[in-house]
């Protein structure tokens, strides 16, 4: 079935959650006029409908391909990645003393999520351009942001995040790839990198002129573990001064990985230094790679929440169609015993509604935390802090999200749903990468409870969570979750031990995120009475059937987000593995 943009609730969430207005009202983004903001909004959805969607069952088909060292996509990849760069998309939100539009996040939150809704393989590859532009703005020298930056804000060049080592997963600190210090010669003050690095999204392509990468490497004497880790710029084919390029670096892709999904979106092994060769420049100062590498993954982790909701609108869009469409049985106690459209069954219903229900709650979560994030960067008190708290919760639970409405639109589709020719079953596929990487969903939740839970002793959680509970008294079973996540936070800060804590986390996070999304909706089905029109119809619809099914079932979570280590260690590795 043909893609179309979710313009209507994005423009209700980038309103009533992100703020839009009130981000406005500051000089640095009084471009986003309402005006400017409708516009983006459909131009984008209409763009990704045109250019990424008619490519999304093609690449999932025929996926990217590496021979002689060079990945290629199918046919029309090109085309519309040109477009998309032609067009201005990638630069919605770069520093304007780059060539960027210097608009809100919260405006590019919305570009990336109409491109991953119409294809998500394709779309992780301005995704991860947009954390290497973070990266660079922030820890990059001024001349590296002169030689890098232009390029990258236009997307005439990529940009790629290379942590993860074969032996190491997501322990970072555990890499080998080295970095040494050239002392003489033209690339005197650079290093000579030299390592393997896996599971490096779109590591290589033929799209874009120049891949940059982002490498975190060793120096020589460094500390062990990630104290001593450095953050290196490696190009794929040399930058010279004026910004032309001069010659091959030496790095190659390896070998691509055989997914679950994601087929167009290329996972490369890449291989840096074969010949002793491979030139990188330092970013920011040595030992302190992480810090920076964390500034491209903070916005990472956003957009991988992101894909949470992309994957889940998709979903919910066929299975709507689907359902629409879809002839079969009479309706249970009709006395009309002919064949209805499945839509008018009472648990093709419930799955309907759940599966709109989470889809908008993770959307008004998503575009909350892009409105924070921008008022973080306006320096607006407190905005960072809490933004920092919003990241494990939109990355975790969206993408959990993005899992469980992608099953139940194969569930919809019946037997369908199972066969690949109706679509439905990419979508799950697709989805699954997403609670993995930019690290794992039980990772996020051991961040919430380990470093976000002790801003201010517990404050900046908990006033996230009052504030929530407070403004949804009128819906109990969702003011109560609020109250307990409180609860929770307040133990999990006063008594419990870091075993404890983490045992809960995943459930509490859980617990969090839902409590904080369903509050988003119940402001959006506010806005949506008060305004009048279509939405004021379903959207309170959508919003009490959140609060009073999704919020009453998470409350159940408690007795798992409080029960302790003890369990979980009452059997011995052995015993519990063998």
């Amino acid at each position: 079935m043909e893609f179309t943009a979710a313009t209507a609730d994005q423009i209700a969430a980038i309103r009533v959650n992100a703020g839009i207005a009130e981000l406005a009202a500051d000089p640095r983004f009084a471009a986003a006029s309402p005006d400017l903001v409708e516009a983006i909004v459909e131009g984008i959805g209409q763009f990704a409908a045109g250019e990424f969607a008619p490519l999304n069952r093609i690449g999932d088909r025929e996926g990217a391909k590496l021979a002689n060292g060079e990945v290629s996509l199918p046919d029309g990849f090109a085309a519309a990645y040109r477009a998309f760069v032609e067009q201005g998309w990638n630069s919605i939100a770069g520093p304007q003393a780059h060539g960027g539009q210097g608009l809100p996040f919260t405006l590019a939150t919305c570009v990336i999520e109409n491109l991953g809704t119409a294809n998500m393989a394709f779309a992780l590859l301005p995704l991860l351009t947009v954390g290497a532009i973070e990266a660079l703005g922030h820890h990059g020298s001024s001349a590296q942001q002169a030689r890098y930056l232009p390029r990258l804000v236009s997307g005439e060049w990529s940009g790629t995040m290379n942590l993860t080592e074969p032996q190491a997963g997501s322990d970072v600190g555990a890499l080998r790839t080295t970095a040494t210090p050239i002392t003489a010669g033209e690339h005197a003050g650079k290093y000579t990198i030299k390592g393997t690095k896996i599971f490096i999204t779109w590591g290589e392509h033929d799209l874009a002129a120049n891949i940059i990468h982002l490498v975190l490497a060793r120096t020589p004497g460094a500390p062990a573990g990630s104290r001593g880790i450095s953050l290196f710029v490696v190009p794929k084919h040399h930058v010279a001064a004026d910004g032309s390029l001069s010659g091959p670096n030496d790095l190659r892709c390896v070998s691509l990985e055989h997914k679950l999904g994601i087929m167009a979106s290329p996972t490369c092994v890449m291989s840096f230094g074969d010949n002793d060769a491979c030139i990188g420049e330092l970013v920011g100062h040595e030992n302190e790679g992480l810090k920076a590498m964390f500034t491209m993954m903070n916005s990472a982790r956003i957009n991988v929440g992101n894909q949470g909701v992309q994957i889940a609108q998709r979903a919910l869009q066929q299975a709507q169609h689907f359902a629409r469409e879809r002839i079969q049985s009479a309706r249970a106690g009709s006395p009309d015993k002919a064949p209805v459209a499945i839509v008018e069954h009472p648990d093709v219903r419930r799955m309907l509604l759940r599966m709109r229900a989470l889809t908008e709650a993770a959307r008004a979560l998503l575009y909350y935390t892009a409105g924070v994030v921008d008022r973080g960067a306006l320096g607006i008190s407190g905005a960072q802090t809490r933004a920092d708290c919003l990241v494990p919760l939109i990355k975790a639970w969206g993408t959990d999200v993005g899992c469980e409405v992608a099953s139940l639109g194969v569930q919809i589709h019946g037997g369908m749903g199972f066969i690949e020719e109706t679509g439905a079953a990419q979508h799950y596929r697709d989805a699954r990468i997403a609670p993995i990487y930019e690290g794992t969903n039980g990772i996020q939740a051991a961040d919430l409870v380990t470093r976000k839970l002790g801003y201010e002793q517990g404050a900046v959680l908990t006033s996230l969570l009052r504030e929530a509970a407070q403004d949804t008294a009128d819906f109990p079973a969702l003011s109560s979750l609020a109250d307990d996540c409180v609860a929770i936070a307040e133990w999990m800060t006063e008594s419990a031990s870091l075993d404890d804590r983490l045992a809960g986390s995943v459930p509490f996070c859980t617990m969090c995120a839902v409590a904080v999304a369903g509050w988003q909706l119940v402001r959006q089905a506010r806005a949506a009475e008060a305004d009048g029109g279509p939405p004021a119809a379903a959207k309170p619809v959508v919003a009490r059937y959140f609060a009073e099914q999704v919020a009453a079932e998470t409350r159940g979570l408690k007795a798992a987000a409080t029960a302790g280590a003890d369990l979980l260690y009452a059997l011995d590795a052995e015993a519990l593995a063998g």
